[in-house]
């Protein structure tokens, strides 16, 4: 069975008890002339309208969002809960002014008969089986509607006991001559009445009006605050904010992250903060459906290092570096770099970018004194290359020997060499391009792997000035 359609039977089986159970009281009510018992055929007259309100609402909040309605329906039922505060509270307000009527200025006699027990007893095991089931489904679905109407109908057991108690006494003072204001006590009853229909409607007013003005649940904020202040990556919680519609709980937050985030790190930390802003507002409300929007705002990290803060800058303008050097001269810092710019640009343009990218560097960064940039332009040809590495045995055993002398011995394997194809004519020697793989020490430093690395480079290029690009790839044993 669908949680709408749960929902729809419960709340319909509640508009059949209160029609009969309303019905039932007025004719006995008529019959015996208790104020009590009238008070409680008003106070069940008032469940059936708030059944048929309920049932209403519970139909119409289940309904999706629509271009009308982004945050869907559920407002309905706090609706719906206010009007039955309401009507509530004039029918608490109606009996008070009888009792006190019949108390102090005119009295009225009544016809007693097993009728009037025998509703009233009626009324307490359909009431009683009423509020199970309704706060059996309310509980399960969180439905604030649901759980309001369970709270009227445990509130009508109460109220009905009180009636019969105020009966009873009428009836034995009437029938062993007891003092004759004991026999005011169904007016006294229907004070008790009126005071138990008050304070549930006190209540269940607080939480509706709460729903409607959008205050957010106790504690929660707090409760979000701790839990996604503890979130690694997360820098700052700059707003929090809740609000409930029927059984559903609206949080937003923005969170401030790292700026030199890429975007799929960013996404990966919104999910982490909304699963833990999930798990908050699951623990306050078990039951409610829970709809969380993260919004994340680029900040510079406490610990964020110059390297990042150069990277962030270039990608904001647009541009990539690489090859940064940061070197410190006397307490100052200078940094040099390449900057790739488009390969059709000019090179006014060019230097028109790297001079902003310099110049947003040094405004940000006030230890820095001075920022020197390589213009180069990124190469996106696939050139055509030929593996020579056959023709060339002595020159790549030469080779891998200078890389173990530096690496160690055995380290360097997998050499490749490759030249143009076809081979340009006219250029002697020939340029080639080397590929080497050479093994160092698993735990070493990548710091203290990539001088040695460049070492390699330079010892090749003195032997063999004819080289072209060298690109030597570094990795552990294991990867062997």
């Amino acid at each position: 069975m669908t949680a709408r359609r749960e929902k729809t039977i419960v709340a319909l089986s509640s508009v059949g008890a209160a029609i009969g159970l309303t019905a039932l009281k007025i004719i006995v009510a008529l019959l015996t002339g208790s104020l009590g018992i009238l008070a409680e055929a008003v106070h069940s007259a008032l469940d059936l309208v708030t059944a048929l309100m309920t049932f209403f609402a519970v139909r119409v909040a289940d309904k999706p969002a629509d271009a009308e309605h982004h945050y869907g329906h559920e407002k309905i039922e706090n609706l719906s809960a206010f009007i039955e505060v309401v009507l509530l509270i004039l029918t608490a307000l109606w009996v008070v002014y009888e009792a006190v009527q019949r108390l102090f200025f005119h009295g009225e006699q009544l016809d007693l008969s097993i009728w009037a027990f025998l509703v009233m007893g009626i009324s307490i095991i359909v009431d009683y089986s009423r509020s199970r089931a309704l706060l059996k489904v309310a509980r399960k679905l969180g439905s604030q509607a649901l759980e309001a109407d369970a709270l009227h109908f445990s509130s009508d057991i109460w109220s009905s006991s009180v009636v019969i108690v105020g009966l009873l006494v009428v009836f034995l003072s009437k029938q062993f001559s007891l003092p004759e204001w004991l026999r005011n006590a169904d007016a006294l009853a229907a004070l008790g009445v009126s005071i138990i229909v008050l304070r549930v409607s006190l209540r269940l007013a607080r939480e509706t009006i709460d729903a409607l003005i959008d205050r957010a649940p106790e504690k929660l904020r707090e409760q979000l605050g701790t839990e996604i202040g503890s979130i690694k990556d997360v820098i700052e919680i700059r707003r929090v904010r809740s609000r409930r519609a029927g059984n559903k709980t609206f949080t937003d937050l923005i969170i401030a992250a790292p700026r030199t985030f890429s975007f799929e790190q960013t996404h990966e930390l919104s999910e982490r903060v909304e699963k833990a802003a999930m798990d908050v507002v699951r623990r306050i409300s078990p039951q409610g459906e829970i709809d969380i929007v993260v919004h994340v705002e680029p900040v510079a990290a406490p610990d964020e290092t110059l390297s990042e803060q150069i990277h962030y800058l270039a990608k904001k303008q647009g541009i990539h570096v690489h090859d940064i050097h940061i070197q410190e001269i006397e307490g100052k810092l200078e940094a040099s770099f390449d900057v790739e710019v488009q390969s059709d640009m000019d090179l006014r343009q060019a230097h028109e970018e790297a001079t902003r990218l310099e110049q947003a560097l040094l405004q940000q960064n006030k230890l820095l004194r001075r920022v020197t940039t390589h213009i180069e332009a990124p190469n996106h040809t696939i050139l055509p290359r030929q593996d020579v590495t056959r023709h060339y045995t002595e020159m790549a055993q030469r080779i891998m020997h200078i890389a173990d002398m530096i690496a160690g011995k055995g380290s360097a394997h997998d050499i490749r060499l490759y030249r143009p194809a076809p081979q340009p004519e006219g250029r002697h020697p020939v340029e080639l391009d080397l590929v080497l793989h050479t093994v160092f020490d698993a735990h070493a430093p990548v710091s203290q792997v990539h001088i040695e690395a460049e070492e390699i480079k330079r010892a090749l290029r003195r032997s063999y000035p004819n080289l072209g690009s060298i690109i030597i790839h570094t990795e552990p044993p294991e990867a062997q």
